[in-house]
């Protein structure tokens, strides 16, 4: 797109600075590059593994390498020609091949480009590469800045005691940093089964059986040949197929990332109303504007942002998982327009993630409001104080609490007198009078200091 204003995405508009990485990995010219290079690796593989293509020399070895390295935009434009005459686009890959070794000493090497293969086998091979590098190079690299992120919110505010709500209403205290943790932990498990999945593919012809490479050469191990090849790809061979390997691996691993995009979903939802509760301060940037009429607003644009492109992306993740385990007699060609579409659900999830990072860039606690919150509401300690008479028998304590605080706002100095006039043992009233909203925070700290130390990378 030579002007972005005239985009039909703002994948490729307004957000083309954040998504470019992603063309290395989902555009059409990588999607290309990325079976011709696996073309041209599994003719070195025939004439490595096998006695079907002659041994080549060091200099055609290296006019091979220079192929899959350079492979360049001129490259993908003459396939894209080739295309309009053959209306297959994996066959004009072949054919530029073709045209490419026509020129030297690998003219009689031509017939085993491709060979015994069907379309799929090179196309699903080359999407689960791409899959594998953009997580590894481009999406894990930004997964770790917001964990490390959200690792120094939950060390610095891990004793700051907060209210904490639950249906929205003042329930206990807790601390801000423990809070965080959960954030911390729930990120953390699932960034472990991201980067350890291991991405299936086959290399097994039209139907899944090596028809046409067992008709073609009998005397090749196939099943042994296309699981090194695949291995050494660093991809897993996928023990039965069809034409197309079952999606069920890739969603699979769609799956981690849609529930990472939910918990980030639940993330942005709470900083937001962090930030409208006060709780959280926004960094006021110089040149910023938050409102057209009204000057004194910052708002959490960030966390805006990243909120509506995770929904984005969890949609496009969800159609796949709904439409990929699918396939008429187990092929047809819907899945293939489908599988185009993999940018789009990759470039709403790093929008979202690089929009978490810059948020929580610009956030900080704010003391002030979190202790006054928790002046404002006595009443949460509550919990603690018919706890404290039930642990001493005393009759009816949830009820007497219940009296004096459901749905009324207790001070300080109306829970003091309360404790003060209870009939019961002056140890009782210490540990009553000793309860504060500051200081009723359990083992908060504790659960946030495991979570930093147990962790840990």
């Amino acid at each position: 797109m030579k002007n972005p204003l005239l985009s039909l995405s703002p994948l490729d508009g307004r957000y083309t600075r954040k998504t470019e990485v992603l063309r290395e990995y989902f555009s059409e010219f990588a999607y290309i590059r990325s079976r011709a290079r696996l073309e041209i690796a599994y003719l070195i593989a025939l004439s490595q593994e096998t006695d079907l293509v002659r041994t080549l020399s060091q200099k055609e070895l290296d006019f091979l390498q220079k192929l899959a390295t350079d492979f360049s935009l001129d490259d993908a434009k003459r396939v894209k020609k080739l295309e309009q005459d053959t209306r297959h686009d994996l066959k004009a890959i072949e054919n530029f091949l073709r045209e490419r070794f026509a020129r030297g000493s690998l003219l009689d090497c031509r017939s085993y480009l491709h060979f015994g293969l069907t379309s799929d086998d090179v196309n699903l091979t080359a999407v689960a590469l791409d899959l594998r590098d953009a997580r590894d190079r481009v999406l894990i690299p930004v997964l770790d800045e917001i964990i490390a992120e959200l690792r120094d919110f939950a060390q610095i505010y891990k004793s700051t005691p907060m209210l904490a709500r639950t249906h929205g209403q003042a329930a206990v205290p807790t601390t801000f940093g423990k809070e965080i943790a959960i954030f911390v932990a729930r990120l953390e498990r699932q960034r472990e089964k991201f980067i350890n999945h291991r991405f299936e593919a086959k290399w097994s012809g039209a139907v899944g059986n090596y028809n046409a490479q067992v008709v073609g050469a009998p005397k090749v191990d196939w099943l042994a040949f296309s699981e090194k090849f695949l291995r050494d790809l660093g991809l897993e061979p996928t023990a039965i197929s069809s034409q197309i390997i079952p999606y069920d691996n890739w969603l699979a691993y769609f799956q981690i990332l849609q529930l990472v995009n939910g918990i980030l979903l639940d993330l942005t939802q709470d900083m937001w109303r962090y930030i409208s509760d006060d709780i959280l301060k926004l960094r006021v940037v110089e040149g910023e504007v938050g409102s057209s009429t009204m000057p004194q607003k910052v708002n959490p644009i960030d966390f805006e942002n990243a909120e509506g492109n995770l929904g984005l992306a969890n949609a496009f993740f969800e159609q796949y998982i709904r439409k990929l385990p699918v396939s008429r007699l187990q092929r047809d060609l819907s899945d293939s327009t489908v599988r185009r579409s993999f940018g789009e659900a990759f470039g709403h999830t790093l929008v979202a993630w690089l929009s978490v990072v810059k948020g929580l860039d610009r956030v900080e606690g704010h003391a002030p409001s979190l202790n006054a919150t928790l002046e404002s509401h006595w009443e949460v300690v509550a919990e603690g104080a018919q706890t404290i008479l039930r642990s001493a028998n005393i009759p009816s304590a949830y009820q007497q609490l219940k009296s004096l605080t459901r749905g009324k706002k207790i001070t300080e100095k109306s829970y003091q007198n309360w404790a003060n006039e209870l009939e019961v043992d002056e140890s009782i009233k210490t540990c009553l009078l000793a309860l504060s909203p500051q200081t009723y925070v359990g083992l908060a700290e504790e659960i946030a200091e495991r979570v930093l130390k147990s962790e840990e990378k």
